[in-house]
């Protein structure tokens, strides 16, 4: 079991298992030296996002049967890389968050009250 902590300073919780998300596909935003990506925000994903997260090279909506990725729709949550995440922020596109299944490594990129102003509960 992953010792990892989220941004409230509490056990990381699951992000989604339905679809399978994380680095490690655990379902978890854990993270390891592996994750060059930084895939530690779980986000609840919206039309706006999907759409965005497209144009800049990322199309998160088609299935890749072969890399076991189902494709995301509306409503998803998924374990989305940080950066992406503040870049949606910056454009007014930032998909809700979910402070329980967000990793404490996040807070080296964005603070805890830019997330809560995209919080939703877990």
């Amino acid at each position: 079991m992953s010792r990892a902590r989220n941004v409230l300073n509490e056990p990381l919780q699951n992000c989604s298992t339905d679809p399978i998300t994380g680095f490690f596909r655990t379902g978890c935003c854990d993270t390891g030296g592996e994750d060059v990506g930084l895939h530690l925000v779980c986000a609840e994903m919206t039309r706006e996002f999907l759409a965005f997260s497209a144009s800049r090279g990322n199309d998160l909506t088609t299935r890749f049967s072969q890399l076991g990725f189902p494709g995301l729709r509306p409503g998803d949550r998924w374990c989305l890389c940080v950066e992406r995440w503040k870049e949606a922020r910056d454009a007014g596109v930032a998909p809700p968050v979910i402070l329980e299944a967000t990793h404490m490594s996040t807070l080296e990129f964005v603070t805890l009250d830019e997330l809560q102003t995209h919080a939703v509960m877990a």
